[in-house]
């Protein structure tokens, strides 16, 4: 491909709304410009990126048995009636009505689709196992689209569907997906995590999720060094070192003023940790005290799965209304007018500070259990240094990308859509469904995030728009470009995917883009090529540079591609 033939509009200032580093090179390069907040364009460099992507999806999918089809992105209101996800999902799916005024949306995800198809086409037990996949376009209505592709309203996602007829062929076809997706991020050149996973909206006995770590990523886990434990903090069980007061016996004390944990610990002079955060929420029309440890933040999806319903933060009007005192002295001995009371397992021993139910005071020496009862449940964010709950040694806590997930469904699906099928016997059974999602610009954003350096990207072998960048440094020059040209021949004939920057250019302005844009390999053809008959080579991770025979540039880029594809 020639330079001045294509569409590759670089920038020299990183774009003023960009925060993320994949955000700030991916535009400056000329991969993507924003149409509209969480929408983008890709551009031909960043579309020969994604496409580079899908090509080792497929290959990988393919490996593994799966058929590629091509599902519709605007579904009938129905089938999500069906499956109960219609009214259970939010803001974040598109609906919209046609002109006959029937309800309609666009799809976040497939399930339904694929149960309805299955539903159709799936009789008997012969038929079974199935792999069904797409990499089709996703629209999500995210309320806070950032950090460029990462977190977008449209994006594009590789999504795989296992039809089985029990729980052993799904794990066997889970595990199949869970080796093919190792294989997909290792060829991508993608440092990443397997975690645990909270199955959300997808519901099914059991998901974990792929994550690349890197510092614009929207969550987090927590990760054993120790034993290889990995958990998303919304899962996440730690072991926190132990904390309460010295000694029982409940007394009450003056607390003037003191209204958070750290006024209430400096003014008591005690640890946070030997005091209780008393959080109100509202579950529906009830109210429901929630207590953490003061050195604690509570993970809202546990509270979600220990109440088995949603809940959001009272407003302090709600608390003063509910409990007759303001929020900062909430505490749950006598409460009166709160449903229920959740505590975290980590208060289970000691004794605390808490809220006294009166301004101005707190109780001091107070016992979970014994002083109130409640419920117990995994409440806490998990911290760094805490206590791996599978072997004790300190947890990190890294910040990542989620690149996949696969999510063994069960038939939460397939018995609402009537996804059945014949067994051996004659009975119908209910096919055993999982769910399993790749994010190709995902894919490719993480790469960006953990592989660039001051000057721009710096793209793994597999995934790079190009694999060499040919820099004729005098377009004018008749010799250089006839040894540019006869290179560019050589390297195409054998398989080399080549960007000529034919551009009547400064060098510098030319060395400067090709830094920016990352392509693996850089071959200059200068004034040594005159002088000395050489042409430089550069590769673009280490910046190790070699001077070569005009001759001889196909045997070194086989040996440098042969060692950059093994990396």
């Amino acid at each position: 491909m020639r330079w001045t033939r294509s569409l590759i509009p670089t920038l020299r200032e990183d774009p003023a709304d960009a925060e993320a580093i994949s955000h700030k090179l991916m535009v400056r390069a000329g991969l993507v410009r924003q149409l509209a907040a969480g929408i983008y364009v890709y551009l031909p460099v960043g579309q020969r990126v994604i496409d580079k992507v899908n090509a080792i999806i497929r290959a990988e999918m393919d490996a593994i048995g799966g058929q590629e089809i091509t599902m519709p992105v605007l579904h009938p209101a129905e089938i999500w009636r069906q499956s109960g996800r219609w009214d259970a999902i939010g803001g974040e799916m598109f609906r919209l009505k046609d002109r006959n005024q029937r309800d309609m949306c666009l799809g976040m995800t497939h399930e339904e689709v694929v149960a309805w198809l299955a539903a159709r086409e799936i009789r008997s037990y012969r038929e079974l196992p199935q792999i069904w996949y797409q990499i089709q376009t996703k629209e999500r209505d995210e309320a806070r689209p950032r950090s460029g592709v990462l977190r977008t309203r449209e994006f594009l996602m590789k999504d795989s569907y296992t039809l089985d007829p029990d729980t052993a062929a799904l794990d066997v076809s889970y595990s199949a997906h869970r080796q093919a997706y190792c294989k997909i991020f290792d060829r991508s050149g993608l440092r990443y995590v397997i975690v645990n996973s909270d199955p959300g909206m997808m519901g099914g006995s059991g998901s974990e999720e792929f994550m690349a770590p890197s510092d614009a990523g929207e969550d987090d886990v927590a990760l054993c060094a120790g034993c290889g434990y990995g958990a998303n903090v919304e899962l996440a069980r730690a072991v926190p070192v132990p904390a309460g007061l010295p000694e029982a016996g409940r007394r009450e004390v003056a607390t003037p003023g003191a209204r958070t944990i750290a006024e209430v610990a400096a003014q008591l002079k005690v640890d946070p940790a030997c005091t209780i955060k008393s959080l109100v929420f509202m579950a529906g029309e009830q109210v429901v005290l929630v207590l953490v440890r003061g050195d604690h933040n509570l993970h809202e999806r546990k509270l979600t799965r220990a109440l088995r319903a949603e809940a959001r933060a009272a407003h302090p009007e709600e608390v003063l209304k509910h409990l007759g005192v303001s929020v900062g002295s909430v505490g749950p001995v006598g409460a009166k007018g709160v449903a229920r009371i959740v505590a975290d397992e980590s208060l289970r021993s000691g004794a605390y500070v808490v809220g006294a139910g009166r301004d101005g005071y707190h109780l001091v020496g107070v016992t979970p259990g014994k002083d109130f009862a409640c419920d117990w449940a995994d409440l806490q964010v998990a911290l760094v240094g805490e206590g791996c709950p599978m072997c004790g040694k300190p947890l990190a806590v890294e910040r990542v990308i989620e690149v996949g997930n696969i999510f063994k469904l069960g038939t939460k699906f397939s018995e609402p859509l009537n996804a059945m099928y014949l067994d051996e016997q004659g009975q119908q059974k209910p096919i055993v469904m999982g769910s399993y999602g790749i994010g190709p610009a995902r894919i490719a954003a993480a790469a960006v995030e953990q592989h660039h350096d001051a000057d721009g990207i710096i793209w793994p072998w597999a995934i790079a728009p190009f694999q060499v960048h040919l820099v004729p440094i005098a377009v004018k020059d008749a010799a250089q470009m006839a040894a540019a040209e006869e290179i560019e021949r050589g390297l195409a004939g054998a398989g080399f995917d080549v960007l000529m920057d034919d551009r009547d250019e400064r060098a510098g302005v030319k060395f400067k883009d090709a830094d920016l844009l990352g392509v693996p390999i850089r071959i200059t053809v200068g004034n040594a090529l005159a002088k000395e008959g050489v042409v430089e080579i550069r590769e673009r991770a280490t910046r190790a540079d070699r001077k070569v025979p005009s001759h001889r540039v196909l045997d070194a880029v086989r040996d440098i591609a042969k060692r950059l594809a093994m990396a």
